[in-house]
């Protein structure tokens, strides 16, 4: 099996809380990621196909080709964006970072056209990270 990656950046900002919890119910829970105004990051995606090299072209998938499924179906909808507000596949879900990472994975899954998605993995900072391989 051949792993292929693409690695893309952006920025967004977000509010990480549960809305049937106070707002020190939240600040306990979440921390300063629950500030009221929100706070932001600069994210490091990237997006895993895995398979085997197409004898014709040796590629798993030509990455000119993934580049654009990413920016056409997240990185236009996310970039300087608010998870909370702008997003439309994060409407109802708390932005925490497994759960947009679980989110883009569904925006990207059907929409591979050789090989198959095995992972999204967010970098949230330089220290932490969630890689999400979605379900088999």
């Amino acid at each position: 099996m051949i792993y292929v990656t693409r690695r893309e950046t952006f920025s967004a900002s977000h509010r990480i809380f549960n809305p049937d919890l106070s707002d020190s119910e939240n600040e306990m829970i979440f921390g300063k990621c629950s500030n009221k105004n929100g706070h932001g990051h600069n994210y490091i995606l990237e997006v895993t196909v895995e398979g085997e090299a197409d004898p014709k072209t040796g590629y798993v998938i030509d990455l000119k080709i993934l580049k654009k499924i990413i920016t056409e179906n997240v990185l236009q909808k996310v970039d300087h964006k608010n998870f909370n507000l702008d997003v439309d596949f994060m409407e109802g879900i708390n932005p925490t970072t497994e759960n947009i990472a679980a989110a883009i994975w569904n925006q990207l899954a059907d929409k591979i056209p050789s090989g198959r998605l095995h992972s999204v993995k967010i970098s949230e900072t330089e220290n932490n990270f969630v890689e999400y391989r979605g379900t088999r």
